[in-house]
């Protein structure tokens, strides 16, 4: 078995991985990354985060010409819907993406390995060995590989460095006695391709993906229900934010039975029987499509943790340290596989301080100022502490809100719903939490990150001249009414 020798390996290619492997390459390391897809960008860009993103805004403009298009004055035929050229440009977007992901990991010199790697322990010069088996890799759909795309090993290699980083990300959870078949009963990788659109879509889960994924084909002409075990959607967001999101997906027909648990589901041919109890016994309803969207757990399976030592939690994560390191020296771990929101800004952000940690360098993350966001529109976001938390700690505070029906470009765009709240501290005004639902709340909330990141106040945002008209204003006005102070509210 031929061996390779590094400064770091790091195992998986998505936004924890190759952020890393860039940042170690610029720091001066000889870096290997092991990716076991036969492209780059882990589980956001191929079937995640991008993909998504790219159908839910050809949905919305879709959505759009069918449904607003007359009130600003324009006529046109109803809009005909083109699934296979929808779908053709989402494949399009990921390809630039992933092409370009593995642009810049050659530009930087780093080695791409496409297999799966094994964690073998230490050598007799204490540098840690990784198998690279090699992986079957599908054709490519036009019958070429593209050049930038990983190539497998011909045979297993070993590969040796002094440190090792693991960025393998996260799958989908199943629900208990319901095993996916990549037919009827999907994952959101099977949901971001069907080839045509359900008349009715079963969702398990009322968090990101499947409100996101749900809106989708809502637009697109499916009848939807959302099945959510607890009593609201989005339990971990600010409770006034995800309740004014809440109503306005019903208002665009998407159905919601909360409180409800699905217990069973059987084929008939093409379809399915959804069996679910929402606390007055034992209910059904058929469908073509069941989108099992309750979470997702660590991908820590295959990689030789147990045999080495690597500890895990009990969820199946990689217990680290404040440098990412796990419990066996020189073995460091980031992303979905590790404690925190399983986010692809949050991977990077470790990514990136795992390797300068690495190198001697005393970089932080700041868990409490990063962003999260829902897709579906509204969008909504939020970043630092909810209401709820707030009250739970004791932790006095002011509270101040702006409603985008009071705002002129919101007004302009025929996008009223929504509010800005902005959460103070009672005695210094430190801004603890900003909560957005309403128009492009996933850019507004960066403007909120940033203010808080640098200790900023409620009257610092108050004191900033925002251009008009502009969504922001309506960040500036919540400001103002932390201190009642709101011009146009």
């Amino acid at each position: 078995m031929s061996e390779q020798i590094y400064d770091l390996i790091i195992i998986g290619a998505g936004p924890g991985g190759y952020v890393a492997a860039i940042r170690a390459s610029q720091l001066g390391m000889k870096v290997a990354v092991v990716e076991k897809r036969a492209t780059s960008g882990g589980v956001c860009l191929n079937e995640g985060c991008i993909p998504s993103k790219a159908l839910l805004d050809s949905s919305e403009l879709f959505s759009m010409s069918r449904d607003k298009f007359a009130l600003h004055g324009i006529g046109i035929d109803p809009p005909r819907l083109d699934l296979d050229a929808m779908m053709l440009r989402k494949e399009d977007v990921v390809k630039k993406l992933t092409d370009g992901i593995a642009y810049l990991l050659k530009k930087n010199k780093i080695e791409i390995l496409h297999g799966t790697a094994i964690l073998k322990g230490v050598n007799s010069a204490g540098q840690h060995q990784v198998e690279v088996a090699p992986a079957v890799q599908p054709p490519a759909s036009d019958g070429q590989q593209s050049l930038l795309e990983a190539v497998p090993p011909p045979i297993s290699i070993l590969l040796t460095a002094p440190k090792v980083i693991l960025a393998t990300g996260s799958e989908a959870y199943s629900l208990p006695g319901i095993p996916f078949d990549g037919q009827v009963v999907v994952t959101a990788r099977e949901a971001l391709s069907f080839d045509h659109v359900p008349e009715h879509l079963v969702v398990a889960g009322g968090g990101f993906i499947g409100l996101e994924l749900g809106s989708v084909w809502r637009r697109l002409g499916a009848r939807v229900t959302v099945m959510e075990m607890l009593p609201q959607i989005l339990p971990n967001m600010d409770r006034q934010t995800a309740e004014t999101l809440y109503r306005s997906l019903r208002k665009q027909g998407i159905q919601f039975k909360m409180g409800t648990r699905i217990t069973g589901v059987r084929r008939i041919g093409s379809k399915a029987i959804v069996q679910f109890n929402s606390g007055t016994g034992s209910e059904e309803v058929d469908c073509d499509k069941v989108l099992v969207a309750v979470g997702r757990k660590p991908l820590t399976a295959g990689l030789g943790l147990e045999g080495i030592g690597v500890g895990l939690d009990e969820s199946g994560r990689v217990v680290i340290d404040d440098s990412y390191q796990s419990t066996v020296p020189g073995i460091y771990a980031v992303g979905d596989i590790v404690a925190g929101p399983m986010l692809a800004h949050k991977a990077s952000e470790e990514g990136v301080a795992c390797v300068e940690r690495i190198a001697g360098m005393s970089t932080k993350v700041e868990y409490e100022y990063i962003p999260g966001a829902v897709y579906t529109w509204p969008e909504a976001s939020g970043v630092g502490a909810t209401e709820e938390q707030l009250k739970a700690a004791g932790i006095p505070y002011r509270s101040g809100r702006f409603n985008f029906a009071a705002l002129g470009r919101a007004r302009c765009m025929d996008e009223t719903e929504g509010f800005v709240k902005i959460l103070a501290h009672l005695e210094n005004d430190r801004v603890l939490g900003v909560h957005i639902v309403g128009p492009r709340a996933s850019d507004l909330i960066s403007e909120a990150a940033t203010v808080m990141s640098f200790g900023g106040t409620a009257r610092d945002i108050a004191l900033i001249c925002h251009a008009h008209p502009t969504l922001p204003e309506a960040i500036r006005e919540a400001a103002l009414d932390v201190h009642k102070e709101s011009i146009h509210a």
